[in-house]
């Protein structure tokens, strides 16, 4: 994405500007953004994907502040520049984080509140680091701050080979949880590598029959899968969904059995993502790259997403070309 002939006030990003498909994400020139007081402005070395970055470009989150809207709430780089008040991090400072609502990480550069970045770990490329945030966090809140999952305890993850699922399995590991995971056959052998304990193969197992006095579900699939959920639990246990509409019927099942549902949103968390450090740079907590793509090709990630046979997280980096073929 690099442009010698771009001016010093310009950036090169992905941009859409009217909802719809994948393709309507392109590459656009779009002036540089300066940081505010208690922001830092980074230079994106990579950009991670995630489901929600699909449904802000077609347009199911509600209507923007404007376009052009630049999407992508997952980055790593370096900080180029710093507010007045920001203390804590410094100019070459290689970081990591979530952005907000705002979104702008398919971008060469984003200016950030501070507080929603960390330092990178070392021990992770920008890819690598890309792609941890928002799916690191999802998991890390469900599983932490919500079910406050603790050793011993049994916990049922769908999904579990995805973005969100793979690194919800090692956070559920590293809490000493007996963990179950719904994934097809294919990913079985990766999730064991995990230190899963029980796969079950949903296309041909009803993992409802199957799982029973599960302490803690995390529904990374929707509705569907609620009411089944439901059932595996034992009294006072509590199902974390994604939010997602046309479950509220199985509401009623849920409080009858005497178990908690939360519906869940995550949100950009600095304690957060120092927690996940901490886990990388002990090695109990790894990312796994289905593929890295050159920030042009964000429409062929966008329908990757789409196709939900993505394992682990997909990410863009800006200094990659677009490889002919």
């Amino acid at each position: 994405m690099t442009n010698s002939s771009r001016t010093s006030g310009s950036m090169r990003a992905i941009v859409q500007r009217r909802f719809g498909g994948p393709d309507v994400l392109e590459p656009a020139d779009v002036p540089r953004p300066e940081p505010a007081s208690n922001e830092v402005l980074v230079r994106v070395h990579a950009a991670g994907v995630n489901p929600i970055d699909c449904a802000l470009r077609a347009g199911e989150l509600g209507q923007p502040a404007a376009f052009p809207l630049i999407n992508g709430r997952d980055i790593s780089g370096v900080i180029l520049d710093t507010g007045d008040s920001v203390v804590s991090l410094h100019v070459g400072d290689e970081v990591y984080g979530m952005l907000d609502d705002r979104a702008g990480g398919y971008a060469e550069y984003v200016s950030t509140p501070a507080c929603y970045v960390v330092r990178k770990p070392s021990s992770l490329s920008h890819p690598q680091a890309a792609a941890m945030p928002l799916a690191g966090l999802t998991a890390w809140q469900m599983l932490v701050n919500v079910a406050q999952v603790r050793a011993g305890q049994r916990v049922l993850i769908h999904a579990a080979a995805g973005g969100v699922g793979h690194l919800a399995v090692q956070i559920a590991k590293a809490r000493d949880a007996y963990v179950l995971a719904t994934a097809r056959v294919a990913n079985h052998a990766f999730l064991h590598s995990l230190r899963v304990d029980e796969t079950i193969d949903y296309t041909t197992t009803d993992f409802a029959a199957h799982c029973r006095d599960i302490d803690v579900v995390l529904n990374l699939v929707g509705g569907p899968y609620v009411r089944r959920s439901v059932m595996t639990l034992r009294r006072g246990g509590v199902l974390i969904t994604v939010r997602s509409a046309g479950y509220e019927a199985d509401l009623a099942e849920a409080e009858q059995r005497n178990v908690r549902v939360e519906r869940f949103l995550v949100r950009p968390d600095q304690d957060g993502l120092s927690q996940l450090s901490e886990l990388v740079d002990t090695g109990r907590l790894r990312v796994e790259l289905n593929t890295v793509l050159a920030m042009d090709e964000a429409s062929k990630a966008h329908a990757l997403v789409e196709s939900r046979r993505v394992r682990g997280k997909i990410v863009l980096e800006t200094t990659r070309e677009v490889q002919d073929g």
